[in-house]
């Protein structure tokens, strides 16, 4: 939907939750619309109008009802916000869902990372306390999250173990050539035998999308947000998809370093040995985002080469290991 239409529809969409002081500022406009809604009820929310037939409206409502047993079981992540009818969506007319999250105001660690006057140092420090709050998440879901959630997999068959990856067929990416092409797909064969070895060794509830623009910090705080893609799968590919951006920086072994301390030390349930299957999952998830963007970008847009070179230097490193 162009811009102005999003307005109006965050506008009519709002009333469901007492509505709208003032007009709803635009966020963003990608796969889902967020807007900044200041609502007459004195709740600050960040309205989402979800993207058509992504998710169905039951698994927007298991996300949130995952969110609201997390939020309320103390962990770090927005509250979702009910409609006048304690109801978790709203329906327009036009048969779009609707949902609205508590207002977070704060940064993502992304561009405070680039303002700190020591930004290595910085950085190291932010990941310590993300791999804390991600064994935070792991651990509270095991313990209250609700049992018969509709959410999508990121099992062995979503990443790599299928000829229809959840995201994607990445080895059919435009930009590789035959021989990047085929690299992929032997890195592909080689992790999905340790999938099939790992079988449900490592799994439960994940955010499945733990970029650091996903990651706000305030006052030394960190919280998670945009549970959009989140589902059973393995832990480990929280931590890579927290590394995933950071694969071509000097700084990457000491974030990943870090992260996994962070995680191993809050008792994350991962075990300390799990670490080697790390790089694994960096690959993987490098490989999902290269399946992904085939189709949601045009083809001259620089994500499209960088997303295929990614995956296969990450795929190169894994078969040399």
């Amino acid at each position: 939907m162009d811009d102005q239409t999003v307005m109006q529809a965050a506008s009519t969409a709002a009333e469901a939750w007492g509505g709208a002081e003032g007009t709803p500022r635009l966020v963003l406009n990608r796969e889902n619309a967020v807007l900044d809604v200041r609502l007459r009820t004195g709740w600050r929310g960040a309205l989402r109008l979800h993207r058509p037939g992504y998710q169905t409206r039951e698994a927007i409502r298991s996300e949130l009802r995952w969110m609201e047993s997390l939020a309320d079981a103390g962990f770090a992540c927005p509250w979702p916000l009910r409609t006048q009818d304690e109801d978790f969506i709203y329906h327009t007319q036009a048969g779009q869902v609707v949902s609205m999250l508590q207002w977070l105001d704060a940064p993502p660690i992304g561009p405070l990372d680039q303002t700190c006057a020591n930004t290595a140092d910085a950085q190291v420090a932010i990941y310590r306390d993300l791999g804390e709050l991600l064994a935070d998440l792991h651990l509270t879901a095991d313990l209250t999250a609700p049992r018969d959630l509709i959410r999508p997999s990121w099992d062995a068959r979503a990443l790599c173990c299928s000829e229809a990856p959840l995201w994607g067929r990445f080895w059919t990416h435009p930009a590789l050539d035959s021989d990047e092409a085929e690299l992929l797909c032997t890195a592909r064969d080689a992790a999905r035998d340790r999938l099939l070895e790992l079988g449900n060794e490592g799994t439960g509830l994940i955010h499945a999308d733990v970029l650091q623009e996903n990651v706000l910090r305030k006052d030394h705080q960190l919280y998670l947000i945009d549970f959009d893609d989140c589902g059973h799968g393995y832990r480990h590919y929280d931590l890579a998809t927290a590394l995933i951006q950071h694969v071509d920086s000097p700084a990457y072994e000491a974030l990943t370093t870090a992260l996994w301390s962070g995680y191993v030390g809050a008792g994350g349930p991962l075990p300390d040995g799990a670490r080697a299957d790390l790089p694994m999952f960096v690959m993987l998830r490098a490989m999902a985002s290269a399946g992904w963007i085939i189709d949601r970008a045009p083809a001259d847009d620089p994500r499209q080469s960088a997303y295929a070179a990614r995956a296969v230097h990450l795929a190169r490193a894994f078969l040399d290991t």
